[in-house]
């Protein structure tokens, strides 16, 4: 994870670009990775960490009725976690996760693994990907920040 990290460090530092956060599942796990790093002022601006479906609304302005038709753990939630993160923040590029990662909390349709990400740019780009991971719940949780991390490094390259 620290070879991904500094990745995404070197690529924000080289387009002057500053990163924000918008987490829910990974509680800002993404957050603290970054400011383990010395210097990333220089390129991490800020996290949110978002779990009820208020926060989503009151700190990144996802609709309430995105959530409602949606549900918190969907791409059209993430999508607009980030774009919501890059408006409420200086920073250039987002990334957002919304998942279930267990050992409860999962249905049929939503199993405990599954895991929504976001990512947003200034330039109007956003994407989005669901993933489903194994393991407990620490196992759902590290994967999903490391995928997250993986998709900034893309958005870097687009």
């Amino acid at each position: 994870m620290a070879a991904l990290l500094a990745q995404v460090a070197a690529g924000l530092q080289a387009k002057g670009w500053m990163m924000t956060t918008a987490e829910s599942c990974t509680g800002g796990w993404i957050a603290k990775l970054c400011t383990d790093l010395t210097g990333s002022s220089a390129w991490f601006e800020r996290g949110f960490v978002t779990y009820s479906n208020e926060a989503k609304q009151d700190m990144l302005g996802v609709p309430a009725a995105t959530l409602a038709e949606y549900g918190a753990v969907s791409e059209a939630v993430t999508a607009a976690m980030a774009t919501g993160a890059l408006l409420h923040s200086r920073a250039q590029v987002a990334v957002s996760v919304s998942g279930i990662a267990g050992p409860g909390g999962g249905t049929t349709t939503k199993p405990v693994g599954m895991v929504c990400f976001g990512w947003a740019a200034q330039d109007g780009k956003v994407r989005t990907a669901t993933q489903y991971f194994d393991g407990d719940r620490e196992a759902v949780r590290y994967q999903a920040v490391q995928y997250a991390l993986q998709g900034v490094l893309q958005m870097l390259a687009d």
